[in-house]
């Protein structure tokens, strides 16, 4: 059977070329020289909402040649860099900042004699770092406490460490952390959670290597609950008890997924509630997930997050895209593993819903995405901002086509394949090219005839769906769908609808089977019969506010005002925003709300409201 190599000859050399090239979407020169190991004395100042530390990194010179190394920085103030020799005399290094790109930042260029074993910045972040949220005592649950955590992918922790900000590198870490006294620091390291605070002082080590993306810290009035042998919740005081009721399967996930998939190779696996301004759902840092609260709805029903993150601890952290063109690497694998904890640990009835939820999603963004962005395999982002690359496409297409592969060769075959993928390339960052070559080698030669080369080629270098794509299923959903088609046909009210007492997925499935718009009188009888008004449930609300703005139900208002101002995880808010912005009413309105918003939103997705903002007004003018 030909191989893939041989039908994709311009899918193989475009791969090599950007392996062979140094990240578009950082500075660094990683042919000549690559960081092995950070060591960081950082001292946290509430006041100023500064960091203001000490980086000390190890170089390995891969380039006899070179006397230049290229460190990635945004927004840093620079005040000394010394080359530190073998014995560790420290003397001053002649240093430069290059010009600043609103992408990428400006280069730290660090000028040699002769090539030296360490360097060490002394530096200070700007307030406004894009990589760190700064909480007011009023921002958090306590209202006693500041409260400081970091967010470094896709390119952020350039703004607050100066180090090589591309997952080409791999490196280790040692932090010393210095905050006021009441509070509780933790990184993306070893979290001891006996460990009494009070001193002020904490130490970190990571001694597997790490990209620079997988950097982080929070510092605030942390509380610890422990949930199992290797697992804990950090959160707020008043939230602790309460996360760590919903998370308390941790365990029985990574039991199962190292059924599946190896030895978990971290340690500790604990998770981080954050205040509800995170802008993402979660971080899979390593030894320490960073999640949003608002998974935390009582009923476990949201708990896939969890295992999604988790699940990063195999594809992902362990094995990772070298560069951001490649993300599906991370999130396609990562989204097919979550699946399968879901389903070992929920049962295949949960995972089928998640499925249909997430392919439904796929197929609505897509609809507004680029072809060009419809690839796993996106071309080179030179010029963009990778947090683009973070579509729906990389996470969903990306597991339907490792369930393309799973149902084409049996659930046994591909789950050996996929460990030893994990195993042949653990703690590597890794191509595309790299994963077609090992999937010929060891699925496709070893099984002749159960995939043919175009089908591969359809999922990986083409826009939307191959014709291979078998959509989810789920017989509960089916139940759902009837229900729906009742109520709009008058054959039954939304009491009835209530009565049936669903679930998470089961009500956002029958919103997202809904009509664009709906008649107000439909909406004001949903509303009464199921509360969706004012809903601590995020996952509700992202679909039923977009549905009252739409269709003109202007009494949904003040409940939209308080969701907006209160959550700032981007996925839960933006589809009520873009809606808003749709028609000049609402965009004043949008406007209005923001002015309040902004104040408690992370810098990420104040980036994303205002962006919004300003292509709606410019098409408004236009």
């Amino acid at each position: 059977m030909p191989s893939i190599h041989a039908l994709l000859p311009a899918l193989a050399l475009f791969a090599v070329s950007a392996q062979a090239a140094n990240d578009p979407n950082s500075y660094a020169e990683t042919d000549k020289v690559r960081v092995t190991q950070l060591a960081l004395d950082l001292h946290v100042a509430f006041k100023s909402r500064q960091i203001v530390g000490k980086a000390e990194l190890s170089l390995d010179w891969r380039d006899k040649a070179a006397r230049e190394l290229k460190l990635d920085t945004r927004d840093l103030a620079i005040a000394t860099v010394e080359i530190i020799d073998a014995v560790g005399k420290a003397t001053p290094a002649k240093f430069s900042l290059g010009n600043a790109d609103k992408i990428l930042g400006a280069p730290l260029i660090v000028t040699l004699d002769e090539q030296a074993p360490k360097i060490r910045v002394s530096y200070a972040t700007n307030p406004n770092a894009s990589g760190l949220q700064w909480l007011s005592e009023a921002q958090t649950a306590g209202k006693l406490h500041p409260f400081l955590f970091s967010q470094s992918q896709a390119i952020h922790a350039r703004s607050w460490v100066p180090l090589q900000d591309t997952p080409t590198v791999r490196f280790t870490y040692t932090a010393d952390v210095h905050v006021p006294k009441p509070l509780r620091a933790v990184m993306s390291a070893n979290n001891d959670p006996s460990l009494a605070v009070g001193s002020g002082e904490f130490h970190f080590a990571m001694d597997k290597p790490i990209p620079s993306y997988l950097l982080a810290i929070a510092v605030g009035d942390i509380a610890v609950k422990s949930t199992g042998p290797r697992t804990a919740v950090y959160a707020e005081p008043s939230m602790v008890e309460k996360a760590a009721k919903e998370f308390e399967d941790t365990e029985k996930m990574i039991v199962a997924t190292e059924k599946l998939y190896g030895d978990y190779r971290w340690g500790r696996y604990d998770i981080l509630v954050l205040p509800p301004s995170f802008p993402f759902g979660g971080m899979e840092n390593p030894r320490m997930t960073f999640a949003t609260p608002t998974v935390i709805v009582g009923d476990k029903s949201l708990t896939s997050l969890v295992a999604h993150e988790l699940a990063h601890s195999w594809s992902g952290n362990l094995v990772t895209n070298s560069s951001w063109k490649d993300i599906w690497l991370n999130e396609g694998f990562t989204s097919y593993v979550e699946n399968r904890i879901v389903e070992a640990v929920y049962g295949r009835e949960q995972a089928d819903m998640e499925d249909v939820i997430s392919q439904f999603g796929l197929k609505q963004e897509m609809a507004e995405l680029a072809p060009a962005d419809q690839l796993l395999m996106l071309a080179p982002l030179t010029g963009r901002d990778p947090d683009e690359a973070l579509t729906q496409v990389a996470y969903i297409k990306g597991a339907w086509f490792l369930s393309f592969l799973e149902q084409r060769f049996g659930r046994a075959t591909f789950d050996g394949f996929l460990r030893g993928w994990f195993d042949q390339h653990a703690f590597q960052s890794v191509d595309s090219d790299t994963f077609v070559g090992y999937l010929q080698k060891n699925l496709i030669d070893k099984h002749p005839g159960k995939v043919k080369p175009e089908e591969i080629e359809a999922w990986l270098k083409q826009p939307g769906l191959p014709a291979t794509a078998v959509a989810a299923k789920s017989a509960r959903f089916d139940k759902i769908d009837a229900a729906r088609a009742d109520w709009q046909a008058g054959k039954r009210d939304a009491a009835s609808l209530a009565a049936a007492k669903w679930g998470t997925l089961e009500t956002v499935h029958f919103l997202e089977g809904l009509p664009e718009k709906l008649d107000t009188k439909q909406l004001a009888e949903l509303d009464a019969a199921l509360h969706f008004g004012g809903t601590a449930n995020g996952e509700i609300a992202q679909r039923w506010y977009p549905l009252t703005v739409r269709s003109g139900y202007t009494q949904a208002r003040p409940a939209i005002e308080k969701f907006l101002i209160a959550i700032g995880r981007r996925k839960l808010i933006m589809p009520t925003w873009e809606a808003l912005m749709a028609t000049p009413d609402g965009l004043a309105f949008a406007e209005g709300v923001f002015t309040k918003a902004r104040q408690g939103y992370h810098p990420i997705t104040t980036t994303s409201v205002q962006a919004a903002l300003d292509k709606a007004k410019g098409k408004a003018k236009s």
